[in-house]
């Protein structure tokens, strides 16, 4: 047998195994959504029927386009108060830090809550913005409320709150490895032709790390836009973002073509968020270049 048929053969038997895992777990499921968009429910069965209509009724009906700008703004308003948190500490930690050893002790504390379950990080800010949580025993406590308010808890600001927390290690990961990557000799020679640190930062650092923050924000985004257990343990009936409406859909109204057509929406929204990102990183490579 030949070198290169050998060659050949050791590289299909490697990519084959997750080739053919993509294939029947990811490609296959989507085509079969895909398919169930064109379908039409009729009594208690589901009839293939190629039209429109699903996607017609999501255009004509307000409450999907308000679901739908609705968790566009959650995702949006957490990408940018993740982001806000996230910038400064994976800096610090970067440029600040001296000691190794310190460094990885706080990235591990910002990594480690992805160890622990999602619904137990959920129902964690639950149990502190509740009526009866810590958040408003303390305020009690101190004599700033005179009872108890449920104005903490069902509501957008609990969500964006408690979505930040939960994905804002995805936002700090690439962040920091970003700016680990920026050489010092770089921000050495621009302190040594006096260029003070604001506009060393503006000039070196910032351009350098947007890699890493288009990278957060698309994480954060996606993750974001496709979440329905923290809206529905924290968010309330006004609350309810468009991976909740895919579930009803596919559970107590039991329209599964018309919650088929609003998943290929939402991937194909996520798709589109993902090949910007990707073109605005590349623009960005071509500038620095």
């Amino acid at each position: 047998m030949r070198l290169a048929t050998r060659r050949r053969l050791g590289t299909l038997a490697v990519l084959a195994p997750p080739l053919v895992w993509t294939i029947l777990f990811m490609i296959v499921p989507y085509a079969i959504m895909f398919a169930y968009s064109f379908y039409r429910k009729q009594s208690f069965a589901f009839v293939p029927d190629l039209n429109l209509d699903n996607y017609l009724a999501l255009l004509q009906d307000r409450q999907y386009s308000q679901v739908l700008l609705r968790t566009l703004k959650i995702a949006l308003m957490v990408s940018v108060a993740a982001l806000t948190l996230a910038y400064p500490l994976a800096y610090f930690l970067v440029f600040k830090i001296r000691s190794a050893r310190w460094r990885l002790f706080l990235y591990m504390a910002v990594i480690v809550p992805l160890w622990v379950s999602y619904l137990l990080r959920a129902y964690t800010w639950k149990t502190i913005l509740g009526s009866e949580g810590v958040l408003n025993s303390f305020l009690v406590w101190t004599g700033l409320l005179s009872q108890p308010t449920p104005l903490f808890l069902y509501n957008q600001f609990a969500m964006v709150l408690t979505l930040t927390y939960i994905f804002i290690p995805f936002m700090v990961m690439p962040i920091y490895t970003a700016l680990e990557k920026i050489p010092r000799s770089l921000i050495e020679a621009s302190g040594d032709l006096g260029v003070g640190p604001a506009r060393t930062f503006l000039r070196i650092t910032l351009p350098l790390s947007v890699p890493g923050v288009l990278a957060g924000v698309t994480f954060t985004f996606c993750l974001t836009f496709g979440d329905f257990i923290a809206p529905y343990l924290v968010g309330g009936p006004a609350g309810t973002l468009v991976a909740n409406t895919v579930q009803s859909q596919f559970g107590i109204a039991f329209n599964w073509p018309l919650g088929a057509a609003l998943s290929v929406v939402m991937f194909a929204i996520v798709i589109i968020i993902i090949s910007l990102s990707d073109r605005f990183e590349r623009a960005g490579r071509l500038d620095l270049a």
